[in-house]
């Protein structure tokens, strides 16, 4: 019986000393701006992007409401919340793209969709879906800025 309290109590230390392991890099500062949790993780919303019900053939149309459509991510990464934005591969799911919104909640989300006008007139449509991710993905976008020798 002494053996055994002993092993519980060998085994609770050593679980209690993994427990209180800390990250040695951990900045504070940097969890604070990114509005970080203890494990260096936030919520996002994920937006699936996919073709709208507007099938229209106005090239002219089109070119405009994607053109407004870029110029509507450049607002969202400029305000801070558009984090991550690109088109996806032809699939036989209609997807179009992705965003990754930093906002908590896809009301929040579908708020901000709602102002791209491809959105709008219907060329695409948006899936919304929370998403747990680490709380440093917009730190880079400083770097995504320096890389592109071409700009949309």
């Amino acid at each position: 019986m002494k053996a055994i309290l002993v092993l519980c109590i060998v085994c609770l230390q050593g679980f209690s000393a993994t427990a209180q392991n800390l990250n040695p890099k951990y900045d504070s500062a940097l969890a604070k701006k990114y509005n970080a949790d203890d494990y260096g993780m936030k919520k996002y919303v994920l937006v699936i992007l996919k073709t709208g019900s507007n099938i229209t053939d106005d090239k002219k149309l089109r070119d405009s409401l994607f053109a407004g459509h870029m110029a509507n991510i450049k607002r969202l990464v400029e305000i801070n919340k558009l984090v991550i934005a690109g088109p996806l591969g032809k699939n036989d799911k209609t997807y179009r793209g992705i965003f990754i919104l930093d906002v908590r909640t896809t009301e929040e989300a579908n708020a901000l969709v709602q102002t791209d006008p491809a959105v709008k007139g219907e060329l695409l449509a948006a899936e919304f879906y929370e998403w747990y991710g680490s709380a440093a993905l917009p730190a880079y976008l400083d770097a995504s800025e320096k890389v592109g020798k071409n700009s949309f």
